[in-house]
């Protein structure tokens, strides 16, 4: 019969007991067991850094990530669940920075890039236990003992396999650009990373008055320019107009100014005039004027250029001119001819020996530049300018465009195959596909690929002194190079900037000493976590593409895109078919969940406060799980109360009276069909829950699912339990047979979302009364509807009896 369930249940000591019983038992190494050579259904974990300690964010992602396997499993699929660490990158540097004291890149190299890349090894490896810790308390299922490691031999093996695919299709070049620079960090960010870093800032917004020496209005009028970046003028060559826009000319009877027509009244303001002369913007081409700043050399310099991205949105329609500063000034002053001035340091200064601003942090420079300007009569205005402005994502500082050599990826040559490749996925919300993700690859950028730092993968290209270039796909290719074994070197630096060969002209090579973006390490995980082509070939084949994958929404432009363009550039197709994206998780009082606010909620507290269930249960089914949601104490308590202590309560109940009558599920018992019509009716909607749950999940639609199973639970206590008590009082067999498999049929549901407390009922409930159970509920099959005993009528006739009632309780 069935095991005694207290009507009281303590869900974290519950939790603990399934933990041991699932240890004891292998069970989640026997579920992988009994589904071999069924159809495979891979999902692939997104890697976390474990360099800091888990947060309760952590707990999301994980959920979905066990809650779907699970499902599948139970539907008769294999799904093999490999875990993994991401290693690389600023982030761990950052930290270990803080820990030694370090402020920059000279403390780095004056202690050592081999003893700093040792501490970095160290740190990502730190925190592992307290992340396997929360895998385990919260039920997710995963295999940690065979993670793969970017930091890895193997997997930079494959990643410089990949890079080299990518090299001989001439899509890995380097080339001088603009591009967002750290200048604390003193490393170029790629642009997905920029799209993580924006932060609201106000900055001068100044109005600068450039003398024209040239030209019909030369000594008499000068150029009104606008810039937000004051500290860039000492760099000018050039003032940028649209051709085709008219330009003006007015006075305030004291001087004249041209400005674009459109931006007159913006620009200048009330009193004044228009002199009456105008030009097209092509008739200002090779006006030359004295420009605002001679702080540093500028040799044939300082005139109009055209330029077709100059607008009259704002400002005043003629636009200064930065090369070293400015994309589109860059390309423009390539197309003039013009130099190219940086008075700038890589870690954002001004060169020493500049005056006025020499040795200040290029922010820092606005206030005596704007100063010096508004002294010597050529500031117009200065107006404060609210605007977001990119910082970088780890450390904050702002960034700097700046003109740099390095390394790009051109996924702008497969943006048409990255679009195909977006069509062909189902993104979850449906909305992400064509908006935030849609827009991101319509829009997209070559990728900054290059980093001038430590540790990571080492960039796999050796250049020799004449500039040739060799790509090196894995540490035998180099050992042929070399004519000596380093297959097994360490190869990250400085070990591998020591490897050097003799190149086909004969010269010495020398490995660029860049490493790469850690983003594309995790993008290379799906052929990379097996050693992908030189191990496991036939299991990469196996596992490629993922049918699913899942992370927070910000991956958009993060790991969600870097898979897909490290796919496409090597497979030519993208490396999964399904996304869910999560929105994330705030504190009780809506706000972002930080040490400073005092609002974090500690992961293992919380789970040994509520139990996993309900964590698991908030995390997947309370709300949409694409949209930011408020967790904290109340939520919890009110899942535990609603949902799991109903479910809870209902199994106390049956066991109770099905141990009092000493019965058990048997052929005695009365055919659905034979029994009473509330019994019936109970049966029905079990069935049809069955059908929307399993059509909820198949959709990835966990808020659907559980909105569905926790009114189902409702009903079967607060309805069928209610109305059938003097029946299970004297044992009556189609009550505790209706009840069975009601129950039964519901924890089979349950089990993917609420792991722990499906499996005790099971031990409890259904394993003691039927032989032919499996000894876990999650290497039960997925339950499958009877649709002969679904009858809509019942369901009509119940609704209007519950009306009823609650007419008659008015």
């Amino acid at each position: 019969m069935y095991r005694s369930v207290p009507t009281q249940v303590d869900l974290p000591d519950l939790d603990h007991q399934v933990l041991h019983f699932w240890h004891a038992n292998s069970v989640f190494k026997r579920s992988l067991e009994q589904s071999a050579g069924r159809p495979e259904w891979v999902f692939y974990e997104g890697p976390p850094t474990a360099n800091g300690m888990p947060g309760a964010h952590h707990i999301e992602a994980r959920v979905f990530k066990d809650v779907f396997p699970r499902y599948k499993t139970m539907k008769g699929f294999h799904v093999a669940r490999k875990a993994g660490w991401d290693c690389h990158g600023l982030p761990v540097e950052l930290a270990v920075e803080r820990e030694l004291g370090f402020s920059g890149k000279q403390d780095i190299e004056k202690f050592g890039i081999a003893e700093f890349n040792a501490r970095c090894r160290e740190s990502v490896t730190r925190h592992t236990d307290a992340f396997a810790e929360l895998t385990e308390r919260m039920g997710y299922w995963v295999d940690m003992d065979d993670a793969y490691r970017t930091m890895d031999p193997e997997y930079i093996e494959s990643v410089w396999w990949s890079l080299k695919q990518i090299f001989d299709k001439g899509l890995l070049v380097e080339d001088f650009r603009v591009a967002p620079w750290c200048p604390r960090d003193e490393t170029g960010l790629s642009d997905h990373e920029l799209a993580q870093g924006y932060e609201t800032v106000v900055d001068p917004s100044v109005f600068v008055r450039f003398p024209l020496t040239s030209g019909p209005l030369a000594d008499r009028a000068a150029l009104l320019v606008w810039t937000t970046t004051p500290w860039t003028l000492p760099s000018n060559v050039a003032v940028a107009v649209h051709p085709d826009v008219r330009y003006v000319v007015a006075s305030d009877g004291n001087e004249q100014l041209v400005v674009a027509e459109p931006l007159l009244a913006y620009a200048l303001g009330d009193g004044w005039e228009l002199t009456g002369e105008s030009f097209k913007g092509k008739e200002l081409e090779r006006w030359t004027y004295r420009p605002p700043f001679d702080l540093v050399e500028v040799p044939d310099a300082h005139y109009v250029v055209l330029a077709s991205y100059v607008t009259t949105d704002s400002g005043t329609g003629l636009v200064h001119q930065a090369p070293a500063f400015g994309a589109d000034d860059l390309a423009t002053a390539r197309t003039y001819g013009l130099p190219m001035v940086n008075p700038m340091q890589s870690n954002g200064r001004f060169e020493p020996e500049i005056p006025l601003v020499g040795g200040r942090f290029f922010k820092e420079a606005d206030r005596p530049l704007i100063e010096d300007l508004q002294l010597r009569g050529l500031l117009f205005k200065n107006v404060p300018y609210e605007h977001t402005y990119p910082h970088c994502w780890r450390c904050h500082t702002a960034l700097i465009y700046y003109a740099q050599p390095s390394w790009y990826v051109r996924t702008t040559a497969v943006r048409d195959a990255l679009l195909r490749e977006n069509e062909r996925t189902t993104w979850h919300p449906g909305t992400v596909k064509y908006g935030r993700y849609g827009d991101w690859l319509n829009n997209n950028v070559d990728w900054a690929l290059s980093r001038r730092r430590y540790w990571g993968t080492p960039l796999p290209i050796w250049r020799c002194p004449d500039d040739h270039l060799t790509c090196v796909g894995s540490l035998t290719e180099l050992s042929e190079l070399t004519g000596t074994d380093v297959t097994g070197l360490d190869p990250h630096r400085p070990f591998i900037d020591d490897v050097t060969f003799a190149c086909h002209c004969g010269k010495t090579a020398h490995r660029v000493p860049d490493v790469i973006d850690a983003w594309y390490d995790s993008g290379s995980m799906p052929f990379a976590q097996f050693g992908y082509p030189y191990r496991n070939k036939e299991l990469f084949e196996q596992q490629f593409p993922a049918q699913f994958i899942s992370e927070a929404i910000d991956q958009t432009r993060g790991w969600f895109y870097t898979l897909m363009a490290i796919g496409t550039l090597v497979f030519d197709r993208s490396p999964y078919e399904t996304v869910v994206c999560l929105g994330h998780i705030l504190a009780e009082d809506g706000r972002k969940m930080s040490k400073h606010l005092g609002n974090i909620l500690e992961p293992i507290p919380l789970l040994e406060q509520h139990g996993a269930d309900a964590v698991r249960w908030f995390m997947a089914a309370v709300g949409s799980p694409w949209s930011a949601r408020r967790v904290g104490h109340t939520a919890l308590q009110e899942v535990v109360r609603k949902t799991l202590l109903t479910y809870w309560n209902t199994a106390a109940f049956q066991s109770l009276y099905g141990r009092t009558a000493g019965w058990t599920p048997s052929a005695a018992d009365p055919a659905p069909a034979d029994r009473p019509v509330l019994d019936q009716w109970l049966l029905s909607e079990l069935n049809t829950l069955v059908q929307q749950v399993d059509a909820a999940m198949a959709d990835f639609d966990t808020h659907q699912a559980g909105r569905l199973l926790a009114t189902f639970v409702d009903d079967m206590s607060n309805w069928y339990v209610r109305r059938s008590r003097r029946r299970f009082w004297r044992g009556d067999r189609a009550a505790l047979a209706t009840l069975h498999e009601a129950l039964t049929t519901v924890t089979l549901l349950l089990a993917p979302l609420t792991p722990f407390i499906t499996e005790k009922v099971w031990q409890d409930m259904v394993v003691p009364v039927d032989p032919e159970a499996p000894q876990s509920v999650h290497l039960a099959p997925y339950p499958v509807a009877d649709e002969s005993l679904i009858d809509p009528s019942l369901s009509r006739q119940m609704a209007l009896a519950r009306r009823l009632v609650e007419l008659g309780r008015a």
